[in-house]
């Protein structure tokens, strides 16, 4: 129906309620008819006949347009929050404290806005206030479609209002009207005391918000960046290349930021503000903080490798931003000695290389492992995702050897000792008879205690007379277990 909706006729939308149908929304056409949202579409369909074009409203849809909406705001400010169902559910506010010089002031920015919303499609009002009370007052109620108020006029703006303005429930402005308020100004110099005795406190407590006397917290539609930086380009891109060079110059530009504080990003998100409102992003995970932007630079052409089919640039990408989502500590460091990856320790390596490879292949599909409390060797470590600082691998122990490679499950072998728990002359695996040349062990590992079942190792570092080397075990010790011992291949050394 929507698709074949003609704008020169009468048209509106329906929403279910009790009673019957109502209006949720309507076009100029039919405004015509003095009618208004809220009515009932049997009182539209009485006045109009059959020209009127009725649909259906879809609210989880309009609302899921709106945050889309939102999301595209963040290129003025990555402050912005949806409005409630208190406020209407049909707008959003945007926090521009200390953003709106880069739009070039208040009034650049509300005329920018207005435009590009006006381009889009949308009939919009907008507002600019000190507070998100006054704002949304004057976008509903002030005969402009947009205003900035200057800073101490609420009071002289807010008292021509009807009382809506205040964001009421229905039925405190129904018995402020029947008491003879109209005006928000009539509540202004009266005694706040027969107020908050005769009505819920909700109506002082908008008062005080409009009038800034009371903090309104704003939902945010997403996290705080604790660094933020945007960039408006002149013209339109598209490519990979230009999207990545803009990244590291956007980089570069939080790095003297990040280097007061004494922080580097862990967690950063790219905005991709298309021509057309929509606002693909890009998140990138950090094993370490960094303020390369050479890395990061890297991380994002190797995020979009892997995600291009999913990105569509449309007619270009306009404004790209870069968020610090998260920011650690980074502990000072020589740099003239560390400039180059030659001289960086090995956890800046290891860092820099999970990083790589998770945004090449997944930020789940990269693994590290970590201790784990069990003597076994097979228990004793487990993959996981790489969320913490990367460290150096660790020292060899010259005392406990361990193999780089562990079978993923030990395979019985067939040994020849010259003692019953002496370390092997020879052993059958896998078919092949190997001689052993020297052997090095044993190294008793028990398992738990509360295990019962598992049996008591003697591990042992054998090598075969063709110089390879095997970690081979005997589980159960003779005479003093109940099952008999039996020989395992467990691991191979390099």
């Amino acid at each position: 129906m929507r698709g074949s909706v003609d704008p020169k006729r009468p048209f509106v939308l329906a929403i279910d309620a009790a009673g019957g149908p109502r209006i949720a929304a309507l076009n100029a056409a039919a405004k015509v008819f003095a009618l208004g949202a809220g009515d009932p579409v049997a009182d539209a369909r009485a006045k109009i006949g059959e020209d009127l074009q009725v649909s259906s409203a879809d609210p989880s849809a309009d609302r899921a347009a709106l945050r889309r909406l939102a999301l595209w705001a963040t290129r003025y400010t990555p402050t912005v929050s949806m409005w409630g169902e208190e406020n209407g559910a049909d707008g959003f506010f945007l926090d521009i404290t200390g953003a709106a010089h880069l739009a070039g002031g208040e009034e650049e920015l509300l005329a920018d806005l207005f435009c590009r919303l006006k381009r889009f499609g949308f009939s919009a009002r907008l507002a600019i206030a000190d507070t998100p009370g006054m704002a949304w007052a004057l976008s509903h109620f002030h005969r402009s479609a947009a205003v900035s108020l200057p800073l101490g006029r609420e009071a002289e703006a807010l008292a021509a209002f009807p009382i809506a303005a205040l964001r009421l429930t229905q039925d405190t402005r129904s018995t402020l009207r029947r008491l003879g308020f109209k005006r928000v100004g009539a509540l202004l110099d009266k005694q706040r005391a027969p107020f908050a005795a005769r009505f819920p406190a909700e109506l002082l407590h908008r008062l005080d918000q409009a009038l800034g006397r009371v903090p309104e917290p704003l939902p945010l539609i997403v996290p705080p960046p604790v660094y933020h930086g945007l960039r408006q380009l002149l013209e339109p891109i598209a490519t990979q290349e230009a999207i990545v060079a803009v990244a590291r110059q956007l980089m570069e530009d939080l790095v003297p930021a990040l280097v007061r504080d004494g922080v580097g990003a862990r967690s950063l998100r790219l905005a991709l503000y298309r021509v057309d409102g929509e606002v693909p992003s890009i998140d990138i995970g950090l094993t370490a903080p960094t303020r390369d932007p050479a890395h990061v630079a890297r991380l994002v052409e190797l995020k979009l490798e892997r995600i291009v089919e999913t990105i569509d640039a449309g007619f270009g990408f306009e404004a790209l931003g870069l968020a610090v989502m998260i920011a650690e500590r980074m502990e000072p460091k020589q740099a003239e000695l560390a400039a180059t990856s030659r001289n960086a320790n090995s956890g800046e390596r290891c860092a820099v290389l999970v990083d790589g490879l998770r945004q090449r292949l997944g930020s789940r599909s990269v693994r590290r492992l970590a201790s784990v409390e069990s003597h076994l060797p097979e228990r004793s470590e487990a993959p996981r995702i790489p969320v913490q600082k990367a460290e150096a691998w660790p020292a060899a122990d010259e005392t406990r050897p361990r193999p780089l490679l562990l079978l993923p499950r030990p395979e019985e072998i067939e040994v020849t000792a010259l003692v019953p728990e002496g370390p092997p002359r020879r052993f059958r695996w896998r078919g092949v008879m190997h001689g052993v040349a020297r052997a090095q062990g044993p190294e008793r590992i028990a398992d738990e205690w509360w295990r019962h079942e598992a049996m008591t190792r003697d591990y042992y570092l054998v090598e075969d007379i063709d110089h390879r080397h095997f970690w081979i075990y005997r589980a159960g010790l003779y005479g003093r277990e109940t099952q008999s011992p039996r020989w395992f291949m467990h691991g191979l050394f390099a």
